[in-house]
């Protein structure tokens, strides 16, 4: 069978794999509230649709890669208000990522791309992949997607230029991902305020909120603009800026190393939350 997915290869031809240099790309997300018309899982969901798209087009270059399963559960204290959401603590978040990517590296694998699909998990993702990357003698990227192609999501979007939380942009690519999990009749009440981003540059304060204290609907932004086609653009725009990123990184050419935080292996706030 022909895939990219850790979990459905054999050791043997994850070893070769390794061998060949493959990076891997961990998608990381969590569970938690979405509103009234949207599954808990959806930063889960995404981070790894947008991970086996980005795999699909490396395939198509021919380039090996590995999706490793994903991390569903991350820092999301702030939605616990609203029940139906699992959070971890930092020291555990911390612990669990360690051993993730520790047995990354104990499989032979050098490189390791982290693609979050969660903003609350942006602030710790980067320190954390800093300091494994060193603890561990791999190499350590961090990414959330959404933030990948930001300028091609404004372009679709309609109600924002950004992705903020089951608003347009994440109903959207469940829609186009798994639309058997969005409840259409819905989506008339998920609107909600806008929400100021905790590590935008623009934002010199940080101030932890609990979500049910910014918006009484659990959405922040507005879904009822949503379509299918919208979601299947976005997923589309940032696996192809993630696979562009994934060709030059270890090349002769590549310029990524070090510590340096560029546009494609963003650890600043995303919009998704």
């Amino acid at each position: 069978m022909d895939t990219n997915l850790w979990n459905q290869m054999s050791a043997g031809v994850l070893r070769q794999r390794a061998a060949s240099g493959a990076p891997v790309l961990l998608p990381v997300g969590a569970t938690e509230q979405h509103g009234p018309h949207l599954p808990t899982g959806v930063d889960d969901f995404l981070a790894a649709e947008a991970c086996r798209r980005t795999a699909a087009l490396m395939a198509e270059r021919g380039r090996p890669v590995v999706v490793a399963p994903s991390v569903w559960c991350g820092l999301s204290e702030h939605h616990m208000g609203f029940g139906g959401t699992f959070t971890l603590s930092l020291p555990t978040y911390h612990a669990l990522l360690r051993d993730l990517c520790g047995s990354v590296r104990r499989a032979g694998f050098r490189r390791l791309l982290i693609v979050n699909g969660h903003g609350g998990n942006v602030l710790a993702l980067g320190a954390i992949g800093h300091e494994l990357s060193r603890e561990l003698d791999l190499d350590i990227a961090v990414t959330s997607y959404f933030t990948a192609a930001e300028g091609r999501i404004a372009e679709i979007l309609e109600s924002r230029d950004t992705l903020m939380h089951a608003c347009e942009g994440e109903t959207s690519m469940m829609m186009a991902a798994y639309p058997d999990l969005v409840d259409h009749a819905r989506i008339a009440e998920a609107t909600g305020p806008d929400i100021s981003l905790q590590s935008r540059p623009d934002h010199f304060v940080q101030q932890s909120r609990p979500f049910d204290a910014v918006t009484p609907t659990g959405v922040a932004g507005d879904a009822r603009p949503a379509t299918s086609a919208k979601g299947n653009a976005m997923l589309d725009a940032c696996a192809a800026a993630m696979a562009d990123w994934l060709i030059q990184w270890g090349s002769p050419t590549d310029d990524h190393g070090g510590t340096t935080t560029t546009r494609e292996t963003s650890v600043r706030a995303g919009s998704a939350s």
